[in-house]
C-alpha cells in the first residue's frame, strides 16, 4: 500500500532536494566572490583555517555536501518506496548544514574543537537520515551508500584535524576532493549511461551505450587506486602512472556512452562533458607528478570542471524532472554550464595576466560567478513553489 501523501507546510520543505540544492546554488554564488577578494588580499575571515584550508574545505563539505544530500534524500525514496524526509527534519538539516558554513567562517567566535563539531553534524545526521529509511524499508542492497557519505564525513573530521595540528590540510584537501570525484565516477558511471540510452531508444536509435560489466568495475578501481595516491603521494612516478592510466580507461569508459549523438540534447550532453573532466584531471595529476604542469592545475579541472560541471548538469536535471518542468535546458541554463566549464579552463590559466588587471584566477571567479547567478536565478523559483502540472502534448502544442 503506497504511503499517503498529507504534507501540508511550505513547499521547499516537501522534497529533500528543494532546500539542499537551492542552498548549493546560492552559496556557490557567494563563496567564490568571497574567495576572490580574500585571495586579493580585500576580505579577512576570522576563522581557523587557512585561505585556501577553507575555499576547497567550502566547495567539498560546504556546496558538495549540500549537492550530495539533495540526491540523496531524493533517491532514497525510489529506492525505498516510502515518503520522503520532508517537514522539520529537513529544516534542521538545512540549519545544521548552515551552522556549519558560519562557524568554519569564524562567526561564532568558538575555539577550533567546537568548530569542527558543529560542522561535522551535519553529514553525521545525513547518513543516520538515510540508514533509518533505508533500514525501514528493508532496502537492504542501497546499505552501501552509506559508504561514501561516511567517507566524507571521516574525510571532514580529518581535514579539520590535520589544519588544526599542522596548520594546513594538504592531504585533507585532496581526500575531500577524491572522494567526490569517486562519487561521479560510481553515480555518474550509472546515471550518465542509463539517461543517454533512454534518449536514444525514444529515437530509434541502433547503437547504444554499452551496459555496466567488468570494464566499468576495472574503471573504477583504478580510479580508486590513482585518487588514493594522489591523496598520499602527489608528486610522485607511482602516481604518475595510476593517474595517467585511470585517465586512459576513463576516456573509454565515456565513449561507450556514445556522448557525440547526443548534442541535439544539451541537458544530456552536459553530463557528458562533465564526465569528461575527470580523465582531463586525471591527467593534469600525472603531468603534474612528472612536473610537466602546475601542482594545483589537476585539483582545479577536478573540482571545478568535474565536481563543479556534474553537479550543476545533476541539479539542474533533477530539479526540472521533480517539479514538473520539461528536461530542456534552455540557453540560459546551457550557458550557466559553459561558463563552469570555462571557469575551470580559465582556472588552469592560474597567474597568466590577461590585461586590465585580470588574470587566470579573476576570469575563472567571474565565469563561476555568472554561472551560479544565471543557475540560482532559473531555480530558485522552481524549488520554492509547488510542483507545477505537466502539460499534455495538445497543451504544449497549443502555446
Amino acid at each position: 500500500m503506497k504511503p499517503q501523501n498529507d504534507y501540508t507546510g511550505p513547499a521547499l520543505f516537501s522534497y529533500g532536494f528543494r532546500p539542499f540544492f537551492l542552498s548549493a546554488a546560492l552559496f556557490g554564488l557567494v563563496v567564490i566572490p568571497a574567495w576572490w577578494l580574500i585571495w586579493r588580499g580585500d576580505l579577512a575571515l576570522d576563522g581557523h583555517f587557512i585561505p585556501t584550508d577553507w575555499h576547497i574545505h567550502e566547495i567539498v563539505f560546504g556546496y558538495g555536501a549540500a549537492v550530495v544530500a539533495g540526491f540523496l534524500f531524493t533517491a532514497v525514496p525510489n529506492w525505498t518506496g516510502r515518503l520522503p524526509t520532508r517537514g522539520w527534519p529537513l529544516a534542521v538539516l538545512l540549519s545544521l548544514w548552515l551552522a556549519g558554513r558560519v562557524a568554519v567562517a569564524g562567526l561564532f567566535g568558538l575555539g577550533a574543537v567546537a568548530v569542527a563539531l558543529i560542522d561535522q553534524a551535519f553529514l553525521l545526521a545525513v547518513a543516520a537520515m538515510i540508514a533509518r529509511e533505508i533500514v525501514a524499508g528493508r532496502n537492504w542492497r542501497n546499505l552501501k551508500v552509506l559508504i561514501p557519505v561516511t567517507l566524507l564525513w571521516l574525510a571532514n573530521l580529518l581535514f579539520h584535524a590535520e589544519a588544526g595540528g599542522q596548520g594546513s590540510a594538504d592531504h585533507g584537501r585532496r581526500l575531500g576532493i577524491a572522494l567526490l570525484i569517486f562519487l561521479i565516477l560510481l553515480i555518474g558511471g550509472r546515471i550518465v549511461p542509463s539517461f543517454t540510452r533512454n534518449w536514444l531508444v525514444q529515437r530509434g536509435a541502433a547503437r547504444l551505450p554499452v551496459p555496466f560489466n567488468r570494464f566499468d568495475a576495472l574503471c573504477l578501481l583504478t580510479g580508486a587506486a590513482a585518487l588514493a595516491a594522489w591523496v598520499l603521494a602527489p608528486i610522485h612516478a607511482a602516481t604518475a602512472v595510476l593517474c595517467a592510466g585511470a585517465a586512459l580507461l576513463h576516456l573509454v569508459r565515456l565513449a561507450r556512452w556514445r556522448g557525440p549523438e547526443t548534442w541535439r540534447s544539451p541537458l544530456l550532453a552536459m553530463l557528458h562533458v562533465a564526465y569528461l573532466m575527470v580523465p582531463l584531471g586525471l591527467a593534469a595529476v600525472a603531468a603534474a607528478a612528472l612536473g610537466l604542469a602546475a601542482s594545483a592545475s589537476g585539483a582545479h579541472v577536478l573540482g571545478i570542471g568535474a565536481i563543479g560541471g556534474m553537479t550543476v548538469a545533476v541539479v539542474m536535471r533533477a530539479t526540472m524532472g521533480h517539479t514538473g518542468r520539461p528536461l530542456v535546458a534552455g540557453p540560459a541554463l546551457a550557458t550557466a554550464f559553459a561558463l563552469v566549464v570555462a571557469a575551470a579552463l580559465a582556472r588552469v590559466l592560474g597567474m597568466i595576466g590577461l590585461g586590465g588587471g585580470l588574470d587566470g584566477v579573476g576570469l575563472s571567479a567571474a565565469f563561476w560567478t555568472c554561472a551560479f547567478a544565471i543557475l540560482a536565478g532559473r531555480l530558485a523559483p522552481w524549488l520554492i513553489r509547488p510542483r507545477a502540472a505537466r502539460k499534455t502534448p495538445s497543451e504544449r502544442a497549443a502555446r
